[in-house]
């Protein structure tokens, strides 16, 4: 039994390790400043919030085993202060797992895009066949399944493999701890300017991660990216390369089909993207054990990972979709493939500028053109966000010279955002709302009605 001590332990992935681990039968005890939902009650139903929001330093002594540091804490954090004057082992969230992982097969899913999506299939995949594996992934594939599972006995274990670093003291992108035998990598798009200042900083991230692949290993990966097709043939790494391009399809009233020698198969999920993930799930899945004609077998019934293109409501002639897209690149995917999609119906996409990179003045040009394939843009951003995050303000005229697109309005408080969407009336139309972050606490029961 070990004792661990976790600085942050409200944190999405966080918490669900320190459930596991309690599970597992170790010893648990966590600190944060501040605890949102879902995470909260969950370390309430097992004993492990804590009674006081704050951190604690006379909870770190020389009984801990090993400290876990999460994203969240600060270099300055008094309890990290006090484990490493007590000289602890202190570990970053990918480190932590990497050690607790060392004797499985590990199989990464990496790329600025599609890892939740590919990880979530492939689980759907093995699931469907009653294959056990350990996992972690970035979002639940359905409403009640875990984010994360560990056991003593599964040879594999599945991970969602990010590129942000591992933590305040580690600067290392996660992915480099997980030293995987088998791994994919479904493009490369510049994401997290904040840490990654030029494109040239952030795809050398991908390279030392292929360099990180164990020798003999495979690498799987997205032939029709053309930046991360150089790097991966360029790379002299002694691993097996297996590309894999977009599956044969087609649409038919509003439904994709996709064409394999079982059929054409309909998917609850569409876009090129998801297509592209579709393929890359397959090889991961074969390579996990699942032969092709099983993994298809399985895959009409995947219905996405949660907050990925995720369906909240559907009415006579309207839809409402939620999407994490985030990034210039994801954006304008998850908005060409509703456009393709629903051909006929006015596509309105709300897209949260939330993050460091989408709130930074010098990358939000990298925005230009990504939502031309909507009839009308809304830009949504929180003045607020913007000071929790020391960003000089942004002027809306900036917001719209940089996104070029022909039909676009900003608004800039969540009042604001309520009163345009929940007074428009909805007719032959797709609302795609996008965002890292929840939109200023939009009312989304009463959105939801709307289009009902």
């Amino acid at each position: 039994m070990m004792r661990i001590h976790f600085i942050a332990i409200g944190g999405s992935a966080m918490h669900s390790l320190a459930l596991q681990m309690l599970e597992l039968g170790h010893q648990v005890t966590g600190s944060d400043d501040v605890i949102f939902e879902p995470s909260k009650s969950k370390l309430q139903k097992a004993g492990l919030l804590p009674e006081v929001e704050g951190w604690f330093p006379e909870k770190i002594t020389e009984a801990l085993d090993v400290v876990v540091l999460g994203m969240h804490a600060k270099k300055e954090n008094p309890e990290l202060l006090r484990a490493q004057q007590l000289n602890l082992k202190i570990q970053s969230y990918p480190e932590f797992l990497a050690a607790l992982t060392e004797n499985k097969t590990r199989v990464v899913v990496a790329g600025s895009h599609g890892k939740t999506t590919i990880t979530a299939m492939v689980l759907h995949a093995l699931t469907y066949h009653h294959i056990d594996s350990d996992y972690m992934v970035g979002a639940p594939v359905s409403e009640d399944s875990k984010t994360l599972s560990l056991s003593t006995e599964n040879d594999f274990v599945l991970l969602e493999g990010d590129e942000y670093l591992s933590s305040a003291i580690d600067p290392r992108p996660k992915f480099l701890w997980y030293t995987p035998e088998i791994t994919v990598i479904s493009g490369i798009a510049w994401d997290h300017v904040n840490v990654f200042p030029t494109m040239e900083a952030y795809i050398s991230q991908f390279e030392l991660f292929i360099n990180s692949i164990q020798a003999g290993g495979v690498l799987i990966f997205n032939e029709e990216d053309e930046r991360l097709k150089e790097l991966v043939e360029s790379n002299t790494h002694p691993v097996k390369k297996i590309g894999y391009r977009t599956p044969a399809h087609f649409i038919a009233d509003g439904i994709t089909y996709l064409e394999t020698e079982e059929g054409s198969l309909p998917l609850a999920v569409f876009g090129t993207h998801n297509l592209q993930n579709i393929a890359a799930a397959q090889w991961i899945a074969q390579l996990m054990g699942i032969d092709s004609s099983d993994f298809f077998e399985a895959i009409p019934s995947f219905k996405g990972a949660s907050k990925r293109l995720e369906l909240l409501a559907k009415g006579a002639t309207n839809l409402l979709f939620k999407d994490f897209a985030h990034a210039p690149s994801k954006v304008q995917a998850s908005c060409k493939a509703v456009s393709d999609q629903f051909k006929g119906k006015k596509i309105k996409v709300c897209l949260e500028l939330h993050t460091y990179s989408s709130l930074d003045p010098e990358f939000i040009s990298q925005y230009a053109h990504s939502l031309d394939s909507a009839d009308e843009a809304l830009i949504f951003y929180d003045p607020e966000a913007l000071k929790i995050k020391n960003r000089t303000p942004i002027p809306p005229e900036t917001i719209v010279q940089a996104f070029a697109h022909k039909n676009i309005k900003v608004v800039t408080t969540p009042v604001d955002l309520e009163e345009y969407l929940l007074n428009h009336t909805y007719t032959e139309e797709v609302l795609v709302m996008m965002s890292s972050g929840n939109f200023g606490g939009l009312d989304w029961p009463l959105l939801q009605q709307r289009f009902l």
